[in-house]
């Protein structure tokens, strides 16, 4: 496809080549690492895409011919302070870093959690050295875990990184292991192929829905059983939907011990999910290398595991 940038009006406009090609995968192509994805899709839902003049929906299929054009907004200034707020980094170099998060920290600002989160963190570590694509000035996520959730996360320093990152993300092949301790019996191994979105009779969560939903794919084993009441599981995401493990496991009838969204809470000795990322692999965007990383679990997790056995 050509294609022409006006980089003073943030217009990106092309010509599609080829037919059938999804408009939110040709946009992120046609931006050459400006727009992720997952970004470009989120403009296309609030209407900021027009195809031969007319708002099309974020799965529209592109005729060879038609003409895109889509309106992409100033990077917005980011009004988080940085905190000298210890971290338990992993992993660091001049494009990435991978930090291990507590159980308790919020990743992202957000509404009623402003301060005292991983990116507070990030800026005065980093300071100016965080990524700033997809509309936020040097945020420097790639991918997020619950507040509840703990384990190893990956924070990008440059925006060719980020991209980098974002496209194994994108195509599956970024390795993300977890492990949990759910309620129930669980026998076998096995695997959750079920669309998630976000729920309609509440907002904030999401659930396994056939409408406005994505493809969602987790895959786990089991590693021990206790008593019957509970399963400590391996698990391993193909995709990355929000709250994923903690929904595809309440699905099956085996929430998550601890979650007060999805489950009953209990135990509430736990204060939110036993769930930790445990391991992470991908290669790093800059060197071409493979590299992966495992932490210990918590001792929220250890002493859990302990308490039912």
């Amino acid at each position: 496809m050509s294609r022409q940038v006006n980089i003073a009006m943030r217009t990106l406009e092309f010509i599609a080549k080829n037919d059938g090609e999804r408009i939110d995968k040709a946009v992120a192509a046609a931006s050459e690492g400006e727009l992720t994805r997952s970004y470009a899709a989120t403009l296309i839902w609030n209407k900021a895409c027009r195809v031969n003049g007319e708002i099309v929906p974020k799965n529209y299929k592109l005729k060879a011919g038609d003409s895109v054009c889509m309106e992409i907004p100033d990077p917005q200034s980011t009004e988080i302070l940085p905190e000298d707020i210890p971290l338990d980094i992993v992993y660091e170099d001049s494009d990435l870093l991978i930090v291990n998060k507590p159980k308790g920290m919020v990743v992202h600002p957000a509404h009623a959690h402003y301060s005292g989160t991983l990116v507070n963190a990030l800026m005065y570590h980093c300071g100016q050295e965080l990524s700033g694509i997809n509309g936020e000035v040097r945020p420097g996520i790639v991918h997020r875990i619950d507040m509840n959730t703990s384990g190893l996360l990956i924070v990008a320093k440059s925006d060719t990184a980020h991209r980098g990152l974002a496209e194994q993300i994108q195509a599956h092949s970024f390795t993300r292991e977890y492990e949990a301790v759910v309620c129930g019996c669980i026998k076998e191994d096995g695997t959750v192929n079920a669309p998630i979105g976000r729920s309609k009779a509440d907002r904030k969560k999401m659930c396994v829905t056939a409408e406005n939903s994505r493809e969602a794919v987790t895959h786990y084993s089991v590693l021990q059983n206790f008593r019957g009441d509970y399963t400590h599981l391996r698990l391993r995401l193909e995709t990355g939907r929000t709250h994923q493990i903690r929904v595809h496991m309440a699905y099956i009838g085996h929430p998550v011990a601890g979650d007060d969204v999805y489950g009953n809470g209990k135990p509430a000795s736990l204060n939110g999910q036993c769930l930790h990322a445990k391991k992470i692999g991908f290669v790093h965007p800059i060197t071409g290398e493979y590299m992966e990383f495992d932490s210990e679990l918590p001792e929220y997790f250890t002493k859990f595991l302990k308490s039912i056995e």
